[in-house]
């Protein structure tokens, strides 16, 4: 199958009651988009699309040491903050659920893991998922920081910039999902960065 026929996948992931905002690229042209609160359907619906990649906003690995891990790290030295990931016990053990959504997303990544492979950050194997962060994927596509007040409009801009049509994307939701199936597809053509490592999760951004 060329890349002119591949569907490519971003999910948004938020919490229980919030649930997932999936949107779906083919050729990196809008394609399709859906929401739900259950990760199984998000994942059927993956795979009743032929999707080939997907990529996640939710971390793909837990803190084996409840500090940053490496990708976040990383990110932090080119001054993209990101939420820093828990272990999965201090992530369980919040009295708020302050973590409920990167519980969720590990849902999701359970899921899908039995239809799509993790990426190691070496060989892309179709079907794969993987970790990424629209801030991180913006700010790179925009070739620099993007600013809290200026958020919301610059992603729609960089979403149309790359001639995706926003108009069924109403809410951000569902763009930043656009931005991670954006990103999908970049993986699959080779122009992506990745920070991090396999160990403790790597997070996928597209090159300008």
């Amino acid at each position: 199958m060329s890349i002119k026929e591949q569907v490519t996948a971003g999910i948004d992931v938020g919490g229980r009651r919030k649930g997932f905002h999936a949107v779906a690229l083919l050729a990196g042209k809008y394609f399709a988009h859906t929401e739900s609160c259950d990760f199984n359907a998000i994942a059927r619906w993956c795979r009743d699309n032929k999707v080939e990649a997907v990529g996640i906003d939710a971390p793909c690995c837990w803190s084996r040491d409840g500090r940053q891990r490496s990708a976040e790290r990383e990110l932090a030295a080119k001054r993209l903050s990101c939420f820093s990931t828990p272990t999965l016990k201090q992530a369980q053990g919040h009295p708020t659920d302050y973590y409920g959504w990167m519980l969720n997303g590990a849902d999701m990544y359970t899921a899908l893991l039995p239809s799509f492979r993790l990426f190691d950050g070496k060989a892309v194997i179709k079907p794969v998922c993987f970790e990424t962060f629209p801030h991180a994927i913006a700010c790179e596509l925009a070739g620099g920081t993007i600013g809290r007040k200026d958020k919301v409009r610059r992603r729609r801009e960089l979403l149309e910039e790359a001639g995706i049509d926003t108009r069924p994307l109403t809410n951000v939701d569902l763009r930043d999902a656009a931005l991670c199936a954006l990103t999908a597809h970049a993986l699959l053509l080779g122009r992506v960065r990745t920070y991090g490592d396999a160990a403790d999760g790597i997070i996928v951004v597209p090159t300008r």
